[in-house]
């Protein structure tokens, strides 16, 4: 991950900018050679555009009557009205080849009124529209690369898209990176084609060039699309600076995290006219609520074009709110146009801090992990003078006063956004939060390690410590917790924190009772303190209601999991993942098992009823189908505790173990992949057998690709005798 300049750093990074630009100019008074004057109207985007695409949410098998139905329903559900104002289409709107004359040809039977028709529909419905193409030549036979203006036919298509009425072109790099060329080169040439365009029609130049990134690991570094910050600020609107951040109908957390990262790396060529692209927006696409509410804060601060990519028909009311809070809108399309920049160190809390024109701070309290977690900075960190400060959470609409620090317990995945600017007159209500609250007994017992999420069964009783403090210059009076329960659960406990002096702790403790009814799953349950009853930060924990313990000797492959996960596929009980073949370890067949895929991770709930596990790990005799298999590392964790590990696990080999569960309420076993060759990932499994007060059985590692054709995936087994 490459840190984006510090904070301190920027003002003088500015200075030089400023300069060198007077430098240039100053030069222009003298002919030179090779000089590039930037090509970019700063009014096509004086702050980052906002749109809907059609690639994530509709692939390439898009119509005219789909087109028109999205734009109305971003009407109708007040996307267009938030800002929304482009539909652009993406790949999948042309028919193989070019006509006669040597034009691009819509699809017919998608657009059968033409694309001059659908651009009329849009523009008299309030939107601009977008269209897509590619800066190589295109190659009708190959699938990757069946658009593309290159070769010659940059003016004569950007003149055709002028004239059907387009207000923008994305302009991709698949035809380029088919036939192996310089993106620079290409996007100039057609840059200056959609500048001169035969109409003189404005339009936003999107340069997207993801499958150059080192993602792909095709191209020199100096060609790669992280280095377009050099050149696309002179010729783009935007342009993208990492590869796709998912595919058709699929966007995922980790993904967001990265284009994110790679998109910070340089924030200080964005600005009014020109904007740093992180790929689009994801919800409902394989991301949580709080994940997409995490990826569109980023994107906020970021200064990011901000275009939908889901079908915009079925967004859930939770997403449409997210989508235009206009006070989070407000921070993307501020006038200063500056990019946020990390203010603490790397890691899985993090600080970012956003300019904006006003002189206040956006600031993002990022937590990139799964759990709960404190993150924390200072008045002085972000920038600002003095030690007060109005603190306003954009989310819950919270206003109130800190004092040197601002911090909070940031849910897993999630992303506080913050409006910090200096307190002026007499103080404001003082920002009361609380720490991270720590389930620390269960039915009386205390856990190992107190932790923010407990699993559990139905009829169990917590107890929850909870630290509640007021970070502002006076006094909250009346402090109390309001905890938000699923209907049947119960608390009780110190619910009623009464005055809390600035600069104090105090921390509560809670019980919180689960009904014997209880369905499983997993619960949140949100602690919220109130001042004199307006809500305050608030924090979470999360429990997880289980199966029942095993009952006696249990083969733990057929007793229930609470979790279970697959590098690839599903978990297979008694085969080998995916059910192909039975469980196998240098020829010896094992009629009960679980087949998995490595990385795996098992979790069954023993709720301290289990003394033993007895069991094996191997590698499956699937790896034969490959003369390049992998290798493996098997654990068995308990309550957060690595129990057993074995040593690395090859091929032929049977590692038996006898593992004491004493106490132990959470059982995971897990694998890892230790070593990859060529295009090959690894088969794990494990498997077990459990029983109250006594475990056993042979859980059984492989590690193999299943053939060429599930190259670049893992598998794995569990076997138990």
């Amino acid at each position: 991950m490459s840190a984006p300049p510090a904070r301190a750093r920027r003002p003088l990074a500015r200075r030089w900018l400023a300069t060198l630009c007077a430098l240039v100019l100053a030069l222009t008074l003298v002919p030179t050679q090779g000089a590039r004057a930037s090509t970019v109207d700063p009014s096509l985007a004086p702050t980052p555009y906002q749109g809907w695409n059609t690639y994530y949410g509709l692939g390439v098998d898009f119509t005219e009557a789909e087109i028109i139905e999205m734009a109305q329903a971003m009407i109708d559900r007040g996307l267009l009205a938030a800002g929304y104002d482009i539909v652009w289409l993406d790949g999948g709107w042309a028919a193989p080849g070019r006509d006669a004359d040597g034009n691009l040809i819509p699809d017919p039977e998608q657009f059968p009124n033409g694309l001059k028709h659908l651009t009329d529909t849009l523009h008299a419905m309030g939107f601009r529209a977008g269209i897509y193409t590619d800066a190589g030549p295109m190659l009708p036979t190959n699938k990757t690369c069946t658009i593309g203006s290159g070769g010659g036919y940059q003016q004569q298509d950007a003149d055709q898209f002028a004239r059907w009425g387009f207000d923008a072109v994305k302009v991709d790099f698949l035809c380029g990176w088919e036939n192996k060329l310089d993106p620079e080169t290409e996007f100039r040439k057609m840059a200056e084609a959609i500048r001169n365009n035969s109409e003189g029609r404005p339009m936003v130049f999107n340069l997207c060039n993801p499958v150059t990134s080192p993602y792909w690991g095709e191209y020199p570094e100096h060609m790669q699309s992280i280095g377009s910050w050099a050149y696309a600020p002179e010729i783009a609107e935007s342009w993208r600076t990492y590869t796709d951040v998912g595919w058709v109908g699929k966007i995922q957390f980790a993904d967001v995290l990265r284009n994110y990262d790679a998109n910070a790396r340089h924030p200080e060529v964005a600005g009014p006219g020109h904007w740093n692209d992180p790929d689009y927006l994801g919800p409902q696409l394989g991301m949580t609520d709080t994940e997409f509410r995490t990826q569109f804060t980023l994107w906020t601060v970021a200064a990011a074009p901000l275009m939908i990519a889901s079908d915009v028909r079925t967004l859930s009311d939770t997403s449409l709110t997210i989508l235009t809070d206009a006070d989070v809108l407000a921070v993307n399309q501020d006038p200063l146009g500056d990019q946020a920049v990390r203010v603490s160190p790397a890691g899985d809390q993090e600080v970012w801090v956003k300019d904006l024109a006003d002189g206040s701070k956006a600031v993002v309290l990022l937590n990139r992990s799964a759990t709960p977690a404190m993150v924390s900075t200072t008045v002085s960190e972000i920038g600002l003078k003095g030690a007060r400060v109005t603190v306003r959470d954009l989310w819950t609409k919270q206003a109130t006063e800190a004092n040197k620090t601002i911090r909070e317990t940031v849910e897993g995945h999630g992303a506080v956004l913050l409006r910090v600017s200096r307190a002026t007159g007499q103080p404001g209500p003082s920002r009361v939060i609380i720490g991270l609250p720590q389930i620390t007994t269960v039915d009386g017992q205390t856990l190992p390690v107190a932790s923010a999420e407990a699993l559990t069964a139905a009829g169990t009783v917590l107890e929850v410590s909870v630290p509640v403090s007021n970070d502002g210059t006076r006094p909250a009076n009346d402090v109390r917790l309001d905890v938000d329960l699923p209907d049947g659960w119960q608390v009780s406990g110190d619910t009623v924190i009464g005055r809390l002096a600035p600069h104090a702790t105090r921390t509560a403790v809670l019980t919180i009772t689960v009904p014997e009814d209880a369905a499983l799953g997993t619960y949140q349950l949100r602690i919220t303190p109130t001042v004199a009853g307006a809500p305050a930060a608030s924090g979470v924990v999360t429990v997880q209601v289980a199966p029942t313990p095993p009952e006696g000797t249990v083969n733990l492959a057929h007793h229930p999991w609470v979790i279970a996960t697959s590098g690839w596929m599903q978990p297979t009980i008694d085969r080998s993942v995916g059910g192909w073949t039975p469980l196998i370890i240098n020829g010896v067949t094992y009629a009960t098992g679980i087949g998995v895929a490595s990385p795996s991770d098992i979790r069954w709930y023993t709720g301290g009823q289990c003394t033993r596990l007895t069991g094996g790990a191997g590698v499956d005799d699937a790896v034969k189908f490959n003369p390049q298999g992998g290798t493996v590392t098997f654990h068995v964790i308990g309550d957060g505790r690595v129990l057993y590990e074995t040593d690395v696990v090859r091929r032929d080999q049977l590692i038996t173990f006898d593992v004491d569960l004493t106490g132990v309420r959470d059982l995971h076993p897990q694998d890892e992949q230790t070593h990859c060759t060529a295009d090959h990932g690894r088969l794990l499994g494990i498997g077990g057998v459990s029983q109250k007060r006594h475990v056993q059985g042979r859980p059984i590692n492989e590690n193999a690709a299943r053939d060429w054709v599930r190259a670049n995936t893992d598998r794995q087994s569990l076997i138990a005798a």
